[in-house]
């Protein structure tokens, strides 16, 4: 549910930026409210506790992002403060952030390996992700996780690409229970 609400405001902010030519401003603007909210979640305990009526919740908002950020993220915001979905907020950021991202050709892309890698197979990695697909860059995210055994799991967007030994193991696992001898 937090994805179809972080989608649907997501968009809605989008689609304002580009009719009123403010992607970049926004994309900004969005990644410093996202990192506001990040580096002190006492605020977002405050936005979300169920005791603090709406009013107050939107004047301390508005008393700490009015001026610092445009009226249209503060209104959506606001918004979503007003229809209780405040804690949807960094859901929103982080949609609407992959979506500008998008459309300037920058894919955001995580692979998981089994034991760190070294430049050069980064270096490939980024580079074959280039050939094979609509983007032009990429924001590389590199994670070591042991239990693959080898190979690697490459996610961009919602797109995922198994290659790990733990995978392969697992498939043929189920295929050998289906054989009846």
């Amino acid at each position: 549910m937090a994805k179809l609400i972080g989608k649907t405001y997501g968009d809605a902010l989008y689609e304002t930026a580009i009719e009123k030519n403010t992607l970049d401003q926004l994309t900004e603007e969005v990644a410093f409210a996202a990192q506001s909210f990040k580096e002190n979640p006492a605020f977002m305990d405050l936005l979300t506790h169920p005791q603090i009526v709406r009013e107050e919740k939107i004047a301390c908002l508005e008393k700490v992002f009015k001026g610092r950020v445009s009226d249209d993220l503060v209104g959506l915001m606001v918004v979503t403060i007003e229809k209780d979905r405040q804690k949807d907020l960094p859901e929103i950021f982080d949609y609407f952030i992959s979506r500008a991202k998008e459309e300037k050709g920058i894919g955001l892309a995580t692979v998981t390996s089994a034991t760190e890698l070294r430049k050069e197979q980064r270096d490939r990695i980024e580079k074959k992700l280039i050939e094979t697909t609509p983007y032009q860059t990429f924001e590389m995210t590199y994670e070591v996780d042991p239990s693959l055994i080898g190979g690697m799991v490459i996610r961009i967007g919602d797109r995922v690409a198994d290659s790990s030994i733990r995978t392969q193991l697992e498939k043929l696992e189920r295929e050998l229970q289906t054989i009846k001898l």
